[in-house]
């Protein structure tokens, strides 16, 4: 099977229309949501129909999905990011509050030996930056292959052993396919469709392909200015659009 992985979407309409299209013929046989359909960008009823109308759609909230559907505060996010939930709850319609109110709580085993979850298996408001957060946080699914999203910044943590592990992050290393091995154990982030944080502003994702046991991430131009302009005529932080630019 094929299993398109995607992460982080942030009410970038813009951003999630262009990966649509660039895996419009792909035979991409099932879909891996790993949360955060809203906060930030100024599309949020348009990308959760979107994302609602997807075959074969396997997904998990997002610690944003959460907070905007008020299942908790806004006690520790940044005032930028607590701007964008305020107005998001404004303006969400009940096909998107009904939407947001299904997603399962991570982790979620999606076949034998694999999972999804956001932040990480044990927390979907935890943040994995290093190996020894990676492989703590897969102990805890007890799955081999883990993907997470969160950071917005596409990297596989690749682990022989706990200590004897690789670190790669494709697109800076100019690669874009990475095979793996099904006796190690693996950590993986395919980056954010609607917020790239690693000063590629480009939408990311990636397609798993559990028969050969390979990662290809793709990295998609979107009509950023689109995107950025909206954000500001609804009156959202002028970072939230500017940070687009950059892919910071």
């Amino acid at each position: 099977m094929k299993f398109l992985v995607f992460s982080d979407i942030h009410s970038n309409l813009e951003a999630f229309k262009a990966v649509l299209s660039k895996i419009r013929k792909m035979k991409i046989d099932s879909y891996l949501f790993l949360g955060d359909a809203v906060g930030y960008g100024a599309n949020p009823n348009e990308v959760i129909e979107l994302l609602a109308s997807i075959p074969n759609l396997i997904s998990v909230r997002g610690n944003h999905d959460k907070v905007v559907m008020g299942y908790e505060s806004l006690e520790f996010f940044n005032p930028v990011a607590a701007e964008a939930v305020k107005w998001t709850r404004k303006n969400l319609n009940e096909f998107s509050r009904k939407f947001l109110s299904m997603l399962k709580r991570g982790f979620i085993v999606v076949k034998e030996g694999i999972c999804i979850c956001h932040g990480a298996p044990q927390d979907e408001d935890y943040y994995i930056f290093t190996p020894e957060e990676a492989y703590m946080s897969l102990s805890f699914s007890g799955e081999s292959l883990c993907f997470f999203g969160h950071t917005h910044v596409p990297v596989v943590y690749e682990f022989r052993t706990p200590e004897a592990y690789s670190v790669y992050y494709p697109l800076e290393e100019g690669r874009t396919t990475i095979k793996l091995n099904k006796n190690y154990k693996y950590m993986i982030n395919p980056g954010s469709v609607g917020q790239p944080r690693d000063r590629n502003p480009r939408a990311s994702f990636l397609v798993f392909d559990d028969q050969k046991y390979i990662v290809r991430f793709y990295r998609v131009p979107y009509k950023i200015a689109n995107a950025r302009k909206k954000i500001l005529q609804q009156g959202l932080p002028q970072v939230l659009g500017d940070r687009l630019l950059e892919g910071y």
